[in-house]
């Protein structure tokens, strides 16, 4: 069962989404209309949901700054953006702050619980539209490469496994779990496509993502 966290300062909104998830056996573990509550739930418990669906007008804070202080303290959770505003605006800054996936709220419903799943499951939810969006962001006229949709802490990884360190040398320099780092790696090898780490060595260098020395 997928617990979502609702982050929009509209109680129908709210009221609404709550509706629709629940439908779809999706439960709304909780909700907040400003920054703030939602933050502080984040600081009781890093665990307080699966996926966090984040609108990005709310009244105190931005989305986006609330994404940045989710993203360095619980960099694993997905935030999945659910805005007002079109792909055009905010898609691709987003997703390079770290978001998950990025829907507008004309989207249709069975493309957010879509979204909800891939997203709650490791994955990127990028829309075809955005996906050529973020072509044209980063120069890139053909298929986007794969390690571009990986999030920042998950290239970071890749970085230090293809620079040969240990899972355990990665786990003390960035100060958190063997067991953390261990899940990001699991990750990143789906979204590659790879299976050990090796081939995450031959990848990094293949596309020249090692860190200078």
């Amino acid at each position: 069962m997928i617990r979502v966290f609702i982050t929009d300062d509209h109680v129908l909104m709210r009221s609404g989404l709550k509706k629709l998830l629940q439908d779809h056996d999706i439960v709304v573990c909780g909700e907040a209309s400003t920054a703030l509550d939602t933050l502080e739930y984040a600081n009781h418990d890093p665990k307080f949901c699966d996926v966090l669906l984040l609108d990005i007008a709310l009244p105190d804070k931005s989305g986006i700054d609330i994404l940045r202080i989710i993203r360095h303290k619980i960099p694993a959770l997905p935030v999945l953006i659910l805005s007002m505003y079109p792909e055009d605006q905010y898609a691709v800054r987003v997703i390079r702050e770290g978001a998950s996936g990025y829907l507008t709220k004309e989207s249709a419903p069975e493309q957010l619980v879509e979204a909800i799943h891939k997203v709650a499951n490791g994955g990127k939810f990028i829309t075809p539209k955005l996906a050529e969006k973020l072509a044209d962001a980063l120069g890139i006229s053909q298929e986007i490469p794969a390690h571009e949709l990986l999030s920042a802490r998950e290239f970071q990884i890749l970085q230090s496994i293809a620079s040969g360190k240990s899972i355990t040398e990665i786990a003390n320099e960035l100060f958190i779990s063997v067991k953390t780092v261990s899940t990001y790696r699991s990750r990143l090898l789906e979204k590659l496509h790879l299976s050990k780490n090796s081939e995450i060595t031959t990848y990094a260098h293949s596309y020249q993502l090692l860190p200078p020395k």
